[in-house]
Parts: C-alpha cells; sequence; structure tokens
C-alpha cells in the first residue's frame, strides 16, 4: 500500500512527541515536509529529525502527495491552517486544543465537515494502556455503574514557563491550566463517565506566576448520569505529581494514575494494570513517552484510509471544550452553569 502523505505544521515544544512518532510509522507514513513561521526553527527542527523542509503550508497543501495535515502551531494560529489544507481536500489532526474557545472549536469542526474531510485531535492519554483497559471494563459492565468521580491535576511549571510570550495568554492559548494541561485528563474522563452538565467552579491565579490566565482550578461537577464529581487543578502545585482519575463505581474503587490502573473490588481483591511512566507534571513538561501519540496518529492514519472516523474526532474534543468553557464562565459569574450538549 501507497505511504500515507503528511504535512507537517509547527516545530514548536510540543513537536517533540510527534517526531519520535512519525519515525516509528515510518513504514506507513511519509512526512512530505515540515513548516514553521521561523526558518530557522524549522531547519533546526528539520536536520534533528531528518524530515524534509517546505517552503511554504501552501505549497504542501497544494501537494497531491499530501493526504493530511498534522497541525502542531500555538492555537490562535490554527483555523487558517485549517481552512486551507481542508479546502485542498486534506485531513487534518490537530494539536490540542483545537482553538482558544468553544466557538472557535466549532468553527473549526464546521470547516472540515463542510468539506468532507477526518478532523482528528491529539488527545492521546486515551491510548494509555491503562485508559484503554478501564474503558473496557466500564463498557462491559464489570464495574458495574460510576457513583462518584475526582479528578486531580497537581502539576508544576516554574515562572520560566509563562515567560515565553504568549504563553498563559487568552490571545494565544486561550487561557491556563483548564486548556493547556487539564484538558487531557478532562477529555480522557468524559470518554469514561459520560456528559458533565452542570458545574460549579472558582478560578484564580496565585503569587507562584505572573501570567494572564488562571493556574489554579477547584470545582463540582453534575454528570448526565446521575454521577457527582469533583476537579482540582493547578501548576503551582511544586514539585509536581502525576494527574489521576478516581472512579467510585458500584462494584469497586479505580484509580487511574501515571499509566497504571488499580482497582480495588468490593469482593476484597485488588487487580493492577499498566505499568508506571513519566506524565510531564514537574518543571519539564516533555518528560513523557511518545507511544500515545504514536499510536492516535496511527489510528488517524487508518481511519482516513479506511473512509472511518478517527477514534478522537473534531465533535469528541468539542465535549471537552465546553466543559472548559462552562467551568471559566461559573467561575466568572459565581454562578452554577449547566451545559448544552446540542
Amino acid at each position: 500500500m501507497k505511504k500515507f502523505g503528511l504535512a507537517v505544521i509547527g516545530c514548536g515544544m510540543g513537536a517533540k512527541p510527534h517526531a519520535g512518532a512519525l519515525k516509528e510509522l515510518a513504514d506507513v507514513i511519509d512526512v512530505k515536509g515540515i513548516y514553521a513561521r521561523s526558518e530557522g526553527t524549522r531547519a533546526t527542527f528539520a536536520s534533528e529529525h531528518g524530515f524534509a523542509v517546505a517552503e511554504s503550508a501552501e505549497r504542501l497543501a497544494a501537494d497531491p502527495s499530501v493526504d493530511a495535515a498534522l497541525i502542531l502551531t500555538p492555537p490562535n494560529a490554527r483555523e487558517d491552517l485549517v481552512r486551507l489544507f481542508a479546502t485542498n481536500g486534506k485531513h487534518v489532526l490537530c494539536e490540542k486544543p483545537l482553538e482558544r474557545s468553544e466557538e472557535a472549536a466549532r468553527r473549526i469542526v464546521g470547516i472540515c465537515e463542510s468539506n468532507g474531510v477526518n478532523l482528528g485531535v491529539v488527545l492521546q492519554h486515551r491510548f494509555r494502556q491503562a485508559s484503554e483497559k478501564l474503558a473496557g471494563l466500564l463498557a462491559s459492565g464489570a464495574l458495574g455503574e460510576i457513583r462518584a468521580v475526582r479528578v486531580d491535576v497537581p502539576w508544576w511549571r516554574d515562572q520560566k514557563y509563562y515567560d515565553e510570550p504568549g504563553r498563559g495568554t487568552y490571545a494565544r492559548d486561550g487561557g491556563g491550566v483548564l486548556i493547556s494541561q487539564a484538558i487531557h485528563t478532562l477529555d480522557l474522563m468524559l470518554s469514561l463517565t459520560g456528559p458533565v452538565v452542570a458545574v460549579q467552579a472558582l478560578a484564580a491565579t496565585t503569587p507562584f506566576h505572573e501570567m494572564e490566565a488562571e493556574d489554579f482550578v477547584a470545582g463540582g461537577l453534575q454528570f448526565e448520569s446521575g454521577a457527582v464529581g469533583s476537579l482540582f487543578a493547578t501548576t503551582a502545585a511544586f514539585p509536581g505529581e502525576a494527574e489521576s482519575i478516581r472512579l467510585d463505581c458500584d462494584k469497586g474503587s479505580v484509580l487511574l494514575k501515571s499509566g497504571t490502573l488499580t482497582i480495588d473490588w468490593r469482593s476484597g481483591e485488588r487487580s493492577v494494570f499498566g505499568e508506571t511512566t513519566t506524565t510531564g507534571g514537574g518543571a519539564d513538561p516533555m518528560a513523557f513517552p511518545h507511544e500515545w501519540h504514536r499510536d492516535l496518529i496511527a489510528d488517524f492514519v487508518k481511519s482516513a484510509q479506511s473512509g472511518q472516523k478517527p477514534r478522537v474526532t473534531g465533535r469528541d474534543a468539542l465535549q471537552v471544550h465546553a466543559l472548559i468553557a462552562a467551568l471559566e464562565k461559573s467561575s466568572a459569574e459565581r454562578a452554577y452553569v449547566s451545559l448544552n450538549h446540542s
């Protein structure tokens, strides 16, 4: 079978695990070119990883050998690029978040749907072995119904992380800890629990950071299933710990943390699945393996080739965008906020 032609747009810090993943997928993916606005950045990245440099995004979009674009730019540079590739009939795989706001994310989904191309989103925590094991147990009914949910993202970022121009601002990133860090855990939570229908939250910026957006969020969650939950997310918890999801179910209690799933069954038995891994919760935001990216990219390619949808679609990502918007609104208005899932 002909290799899948991929254009890569963006060579920042978040491109590192993608580069590792693409090297492992070289037997099925042909990287047609790397493009970033900075000539020096794209030349360095291409040289380090053995990829060809492209002269422009427009040239890649017009190249008939390119089947899809992997867009890794900051959120404020996404929409025009998505439109460029989608209108040229290319599928799009986009880093999280889709855009800076729920409204803008919906526009990106609409662009891809109206042009008949797949839109995948890099929310790779769903592809962890332990996450997939838990999803299967919940789907089979082995754990019974979920009654309570606890989500913790006690991460740490030092000030130099936020000293990069635009980082932690609404204009470039769309917010702080919710949309840049906790989005992965919140998306994974939603894939396991189903929709949240109402929230009440407090968001703030601690004295540890000089930044525009929030580095601390605490809140209560009401799920469509009837379950209740709590959320704690921050980048002010030195030295940083792995994020976790706890589910209290009819037949046992679940802890999903650091790539490991631990189940304490009501029968008295304990089951452990997976292997402990780093997660990027400490000072080095890229301290995690690239295998989850590899499996997500491989799924995206397979879906495009088979005419199916990827496991994480743009419409899936809208759920976590809506949840983040509701949490922010709840804090700003000091109100209980309901979500509309239409």
